[in-house]
């Protein structure tokens, strides 16, 4: 039995290949800090990805090292429950369910069906244009406290408390409301060729991310790629977006305050910054690589893993589909 004392946070994230440098700084080492605190659950939303075609043999082994990454990242097995999404069966029943209860005008107002219906016009499936009320279903099974995630999700939050709250209204208190919360440490890694923008493992443009499963050499090439000024001076400045951000994850992933950082190469120039930027980054990821590696030739205790954390996860979840069922007046079996 769980911990029911302890508020609940959970995240899921889809199995796109390798997590970024912006997701290790920004959240993952967040999570760390969230476990001794909170009961957090941690899902690979794989029926997410169903909305693009998959390859079946290479979609199972990206989902097993975005599971293995997770670990190399540092993330307790004991301490969070890590799942994938399709071992706990209470997330389509809830989430047919929730369609009930979610109106059209909403769906069609979410910004992300028109973003992806636009870069996959081949494939527009009612599976993306309802994605948002299984994220619903995904967030309310596990009566969810907190959900950290970005600005970018933060519609689909709030179509989930709506969807909740008025679930609540029609059959009296469920579902715990959840609330958003935005990292605070490190929160906003931005993109190398686009510093305007976040960081992201879909971003179109690869020199735009640094993954975490990147080799030493395409580090360093997409650092020497990364979008600076004509200033040629490291300073921490709103005017210099490009190398602030470098900034940023130099203070983060080398330790140092940002302070030292622009103190240290005071009168130096971009070149020297960057190089020596790059090889912090492939220091700082080397432990993540070692551990990766270590689990990867460990499966068994791989396997053990996501199985435990389905058995932990749908625990929860049947508890809370119990009231459900009843409340819409499912007979029992």
């Amino acid at each position: 039995m769980e911990n029911n004392h302890q508020k609940i946070i959970f995240s899921g994230a889809q199995p796109t290949g390798s997590l970024t440098l912006g997701n290790y700084i920004g959240a993952i080492q967040n999570w760390k800090a969230l476990e001794k605190d909170y009961q957090c659950l941690y899902s690979i939303v794989d029926l997410h990805s169903l909305t693009v075609r998959q390859d079946p043999k290479e979609f199972q082994k990206t989902c097993l090292s975005f599971l293995v990454q997770y670990l190399a990242c540092g993330l307790d097995p004991e301490k969070n429950i890590l799942f994938f999404q399709s071992h706990v069966p209470q997330h389509t029943e809830l989430s047919w369910i929730l369609n009930c209860y979610t109106y059209l005008g909403e769906l069609n107002r979410m910004t992300q069906f028109k973003e992806k219906s636009q870069k996959n016009k081949d494939n527009i499936n009612s599976g993306l244009y309802s994605y948002p009320v299984l994220q619903a279903a995904d967030i309310l099974l596990y009566q969810t406290n907190i959900v950290p995630v970005g600005e970018d999700q933060k519609q689909h939050l709030e179509l989930c408390r709506d969807i909740a709250l008025r679930f609540n209204q029609a059959h009296g208190d469920t579902f715990a409301i959840p609330e958003h919360r935005i990292p605070k440490v490190g929160a906003r890694i931005m993109s190398l060729q686009e510093p305007d923008k976040k960081m992201s493992k879909s971003d179109d443009n690869v020199n735009g991310t640094i993954f975490l499963m990147d080799t030493e050499d395409i580090i360093l090439k997409k650092m020497k790629r990364a979008v600076t000024d004509s200033e040629n001076k490291v300073l921490y400045s709103d005017e210099q977006p490009g190398i602030k951000n470098l900034i940023t994850i130099y203070s983060t992933v080398g330790n140092i305050s940002i302070e030292e950082v622009v103190k240290k190469y005071d009168g130096k120039g971009y070149g020297a910054f960057k190089k020596e930027l790059a090889e912090v980054i492939i220091e700082g990821l080397r432990p993540f690589k070692e551990k990766y590696q270590d689990y990867m030739n460990n499966m068994d205790f791989v396997e053990t893993v996501y199985k435990r954390g389905a058995e932990r996860a749908t625990e929860i979840a049947e508890r809370t589909m119990k009231e459900v069922r009843s409340k819409v007046g499912l007979l029992t079996k």
